[in-house]
């Protein structure tokens, strides 16, 4: 492995990090408009790499099946869309549980609880990055490096206020700081692990590149329309979120092409 490829995955493992830090920096709670500009951001970012670093590679990979190349790009979209959906109803999901019962034994069961739904919801985007590497390692896909950082970046960004939606509320239930940060800090690791599991099977993964790339996006654009998307139009001032996407898909959009 390439250390440009190592520092790739290891980068959103750093934005949870980051975002568990809050705990030991800030006194309340990320401000809205913050976490609205960051949300709108990871998922401009998000979108426009499932599209050039995900979809457009997949489809590219399968065209020796001709007009049938679409196959694996939608088989393995629809298997990515799926498998988020499978795992909001079997897990706890963030916004359902933003708000949750009173009383300080609920709400630390309610965090507690958060911590298993984000390290779940970890798996897949770990695995999306792995795939991404491994495509890009192998030169089997159009995938380039600057292609596959900005796709760990946007994750990076999507992970920052994860990070701290899992520290801070457990320091407000008495927590001690550094156990409410290597909480959220633990949530996170399941990316790298899973990045680095993916890459190490990349024999494996080769042969169905195709429907793992259109497998990610799927996962990818499941975070963004169910996750992202609420969280940048919450509240007032919506049109912050709105923009900051518009720059994210703009600077991933560059990135992938033009400097890809």
């Amino acid at each position: 492995m390439t250390m440009d490829a190592f520092y790739g995955i290891m980068i959103p493992f750093l934005g949870t990090v980051s975002g568990a830090a809050c705990v030991l920096f800030m006194k309340q709670a990320m401000h809205d408009r913050l976490q609205r500009a960051l949300s709108g951001f990871a998922a401009g970012v998000m979108v426009a790499a499932s599209i050039w670093s995900l979809l457009i590679p997949a489809l590219a990979q399968a065209e020796p099946m001709g007009k049938w190349s679409f196959i694996p790009a939608v088989v393995g979209f629809w298997a990515g869309m799926l498998f988020l959906l499978l795992l909001d109803h079997l897990i706890p999901h963030l916004h359902r549980n933003a708000k949750q019962a009173e009383g300080p034994k609920s709400r630390l069961q309610k965090t507690t609880m958060l911590v298993l739904a984000v390290t779940l919801h970890n798996i897949p985007e770990g695995m999306a990055i792995g795939v991404v590497y491994a495509g890009y390692l192998t030169g089997q896909t159009d995938i380039s490096a600057m292609g596959a950082l900005a796709l760990s970046l946007g994750i990076a960004i999507q992970n920052f206020p994860e990070g701290a939606i899992i520290s801070m509320p457990l320091k407000s239930e008495g927590v001690k700081k550094p156990k409410a940060f290597f909480s959220g800090v633990v949530s996170g690791i399941v990316e790298p692990l899973g990045a680095l599991l993916t890459i190490a099977a990349a024999s494996l993964v080769v042969p169905v590149l195709p429907y793992l790339l259109s497998f990610a996006a799927g996962a990818m654009l499941y975070v963004v329309v169910e996750e992202l998307i609420p969280e940048m139009s919450a509240g007032k001032h919506s049109n912050i979120g709105t923009l900051c996407f518009a720059v994210g898909f703009s600077i991933m959009m560059v990135l992938d092409v033009a400097l890809g």
